[in-house]
Parts: C-alpha cells; sequence; structure tokens
C-alpha cells in the first residue's frame, strides 16, 4: 500500500484519515481545493521514525513553494468529533528539511496532552493514527469559517465569520470577526464588524505570527458583497456533493476575489 498519495486519491479515510478524505471528495467533485499530498498514517508514523526518503520524490514533484502542512487523523472531521485545535498545524513551510521536521510535528501532536485528553473525552480508546496533508499554501487576504445552515438554530441561512490574514484568527479566538448572515443566493440578512486588529500571517518558517491590521482596515468589511456571493455558491456545491442531516463547517480563503476551499466536515457540537 502506497504510504503517499496524491490528495485527489486520498479517499480512504482508514489511513488517509478525514480531513484528507472529505477534501479528495471535494477535489473530485470540482470544488476549488489547494492541490497537494497526503501521507497516510502509516507513511507519517515511518517518517516521525526517521524515514524522510518517502518524501523525497513527493516533494519534489511538489516544486518550489511554501506548504501548509496539516494534521488527518483517522479519528478526525467526522460526524461526531472534529479535533479543531487539537493538533499542530505548520504554515509557509518551505524546503525538504522543514517540510519533513513539520510532517514529524503534526504527527507528535496527535499524542499531546491535550490531544490525549480530548480522545479520552470522546472515549476514543485505540492508539492515536495521524495522517498528515500537505497543500500548497494560500497567502489570504481573508479568510474565516462558514456554516451551511446556523448551527444553534437550524435557520436556513449561512453563518459567516471572518477576518483579515488567515483563517487562524478566527478558529482561535485571536481576533473579533466580522459577522454575516446570508440568505440562500448570496444576499446579506446582517452584518456586524468586528475590530479586527490582529491578523495572521505565514512567516516563511512554518510558524503564523500575528501582525497588526492597518487602522483604517479594522473596522471595515473584509468580505464584499461578491465575496458574499462567492461563498453562497461555495455552501450551495458543497450540499449538492455531500449529503448528510448536519449542516457543513466550511473552513475558506479568499485571494482577491478567488475562493479556496481550505477543509470541509459536518458540523459538530
Amino acid at each position: 500500500m502506497r504510504a503517499l498519495s496524491p490528495l485527489a486519491e486520498a479517499h480512504d479515510t482508514s489511513r488517509f484519515g478525514g480531513k484528507a478524505s472529505q477534501l479528495a471528495a471535494a477535489m473530485r467533485a470540482g470544488l476549488p481545493v489547494p492541490t497537494g499530498i497526503a501521507v497516510s498514517w502509516e507513511g507519517a508514523e515511518r517518517i516521525a521514525a526517521g524515514a524522510r526518503e518517502l518524501l523525497d520524490v513527493a516533494l519534489a514533484a511538489l516544486g518550489d513553494a511554501s506548504f501548509a502542512v496539516r494534521s488527518s487523523a483517522v479519528d478526525e472531521d467526522g460526524a461526531h468529533a472534529s479535533f479543531a485545535g487539537q493538533h499542530l498545524t505548520r504554515l509557509g513551510v518551505r524546503g525538504s528539511d522543514s517540510l519533513i521536521d513539520a510532517v514529524r510535528a503534526v504527527w507528535a501532536s496527535g499524542r499531546s496532552p491535550g490531544a490525549l485528553a480530548y480522545r479520552a473525552r470522546l472515549g476514543l480508546r485505540a492508539p492515536p493514527r495521524v495522517a498528515v496533508v500537505i497543500q500548497h499554501m494560500v497567502h489570504a487576504d481573508s479568510a474565516g469559517v462558514m456554516f451551511t445552515r446556523c448551527p444553534m438554530s437550524g435557520d436556513d441561512v449561512r453563518v459567516i465569520e471572518a477576518a483579515w490574514g488567515l483563517g487562524e484568527s478566527v478558529v482561535s479566538g485571536a481576533v473579533d470577526p466580522d459577522r454575516y448572515r446570508v440568505a440562500r443566493g448570496g444576499a446579506a440578512l446582517s452584518i456586524t464588524l468586528g475590530d479586527k486588529e490582529i491578523a495572521i500571517r505565514a512567516n516563511g518558517e512554518g510558524e503564523a505570527r500575528e501582525v497588526p491590521v492597518d487602522p483604517h482596515l479594522r473596522g471595515r468589511r473584509c468580505l464584499g458583497d461578491a465575496h458574499l456571493r462567492a461563498l453562497d455558491r461555495l455552501a450551495a456545491s458543497c450540499e449538492a456533493h455531500f449529503s448528510g442531516p448536519s449542516p457543513h463547517d466550511i473552513e475558506w480563503a479568499f485571494t482577491g476575489d478567488t475562493v479556496h476551499l481550505l477543509q470541509r466536515r459536518p458540523a459538530t457540537r
């Protein structure tokens, strides 16, 4: 069995984890997912133990670029557990040595005290099996999260939180984001602007850093009407290609007017 796979072909959840298999399905559906590769949990274990040659050919094929390296644990991004924030992410990683280190660090984060405690709360008794996703980095102008339906009320509206820069500022709670409620078709129903005083940017060394936002941008909308319509279309595409009673929990990013789908999973509590 292959230890590595093009991301679009990483459909085996038992080997490549929930995040990779969800992204693979989205890519096959033609959704705007950044290209990359998936490392199986067995391959990640071998790389963590020193078998760096597993990645050498694949990294050469990906070219000289910066990458996002994220976990895709076998238990992750299912209908009952997302593991959001439990595992390490490395952003803006460049060079083979740094990528190897990033894969090892992401794999090891599945065994951190916090991740193990989360597993225990969910009653997951099997040892963690952490696969890894390596994708071309999206250097976002704005990013955030979207629920395709309101996760609290069940209302048939898109609920969006957004900030300048990378979406990690929204996911981690580091910034007070803009909040949008959007009808099907993309019309804004309500807009609440946040004081977006910082943005998170990749520093080129595999880490993300907080940088101050220009004062005149802090209170301005980071999503225009065209962005909201694009997100509504993305939500509709996810609903068309993925079934299930739960709303979809989507992480997205914009470079200019181009939307990128970074993650899609069933919304969980």
